[in-house]
């Protein structure tokens, strides 16, 4: 059932999308730890039949599935939020068709509640939601992630995260130091270094899995949502988290070909949106940082949830490679 929806809400929404009357619709999904929900809004009188309906109200006890209820958390899960709403009001709009993101109509935060009224991708032309992936679906997010990476290529994070990612080090010392792979927590902050100073620097979708990705019906491509850890970084971090979405043993068959077709992508963009670039300089770059950025991702998934179907050999063999470069340098 969800929350209901006050009347004074509802109303907002009419004013922000010209809608005459707004009636809560089914809700979609609860937010993480009980921060709050998504619906959907169906409107009649206005050029949209449906809205999406994002509010946040942190819960007065707070509880987390697996256990991290700090005070820590909470002040990360609230500073996302207020990331979130600078990303739609000062960044979503750069974004073209080939890195779709709904559009906002409203968005309103005072530090501790929030309310996105969001653009129903849905009515747009991406009904489709994956829990695992094929190559064709795994290559449209990979298009997506590679326009987005070369749209944003140089832009300053200004009021977002310095550092994007959901996992990163600066923010998850807890997890670090829960870490039970000494040679791993060891290394956390050389590795984190490399890819805090990468000479090409982009903006990162900071979450990229296939829960945030909304499909066309045939596959062709793909909308993004959730940008509550967009931020600044080495976009080859997204590249990594999207492949852990994938099991070991495709992984294992696929993941060359698949980073392969990111890069073909991105070269493509950047030759008409940043013709001046170095790609080869780039590619050379985000390439080495690839196992890297799976260490750093599996760094923090090892102190998070020990026992994690993600924590299979393939990464382990990205970790291992990420920490023999570290040896070799």
């Amino acid at each position: 059932m969800g929350e209901v929806i006050p009347d004074k809400l509802l109303s907002r929404v009419c004013r922000a999308t010209g809608a005459d009357a707004a009636m809560a619709g089914e809700r979609l999904q609860e937010l993480w730890s009980g921060y709050g929900e998504v619906r959907r809004i169906h409107l009649q009188g206005g050029t949209a039949s449906s809205v999406i309906l994002k509010t946040v109200r942190p819960p007065v006890h707070m509880a987390h599935r697996r256990g991290w209820n700090t005070d820590r958390s909470h002040r990360r899960k609230l500073r996302s939020y207020a990331v979130e709403m600078a990303w739609y009001e000062t960044f979503s709009t750069r974004c073209g068709q080939a890195c779709r993101v709904p559009v906002a109509h409203l968005c309103e935060g005072d530090g501790n509640r929030w309310v996105f009224v969001l653009e129903d991708l849905d009515a747009e032309g991406y009904p489709d939601r994956h829990l695992s992936a094929t190559d064709h679906q795994m290559r449209a997010c990979l298009a997506w992630l590679a326009n987005f990476h070369g749209t944003f290529l140089g832009v300053p994070p200004d009021g977002l995260w310095k550092v994007g990612t959901y996992w990163h080090l600066a923010t998850r010392p807890d997890e670090l130091a829960a870490t039970a792979v000494s040679a791993l927590r060891d290394a956390a902050h050389r590795l984190d270094a490399r890819l805090n100073q990468c000479r090409f620097r982009t903006l990162v979708h900071g979450d990229a899995k296939l829960a945030n990705f909304c499909f066309r019906s045939d596959d062709s491509a793909v909308a993004a949502v959730d940008f509550q850890y967009v931020g600044g970084g080495c976009g080859i971090k997204d590249v990594a988290y999207l492949l852990s979405c994938l099991d070991a043993e495709r992984c294992l068959s696929w993941a060359e070909c698949l980073v392969d077709y990111y890069f073909e992508q991105l070269r493509a963009v950047l030759s008409s949106l940043r013709p001046s670039v170095d790609v080869g300089a780039l590619e050379a770059e985000w390439r080495a940082l690839y196992p890297v950025a799976w260490a750093d991702f599996y760094r923090f998934l090892s102190g998070w949830a020990p026992g994690h179907h993600k924590l299979n050999p393939y990464g382990q063999r990205m970790v291992d490679m990420a920490l023999a470069s570290e040896v070799a340098r």
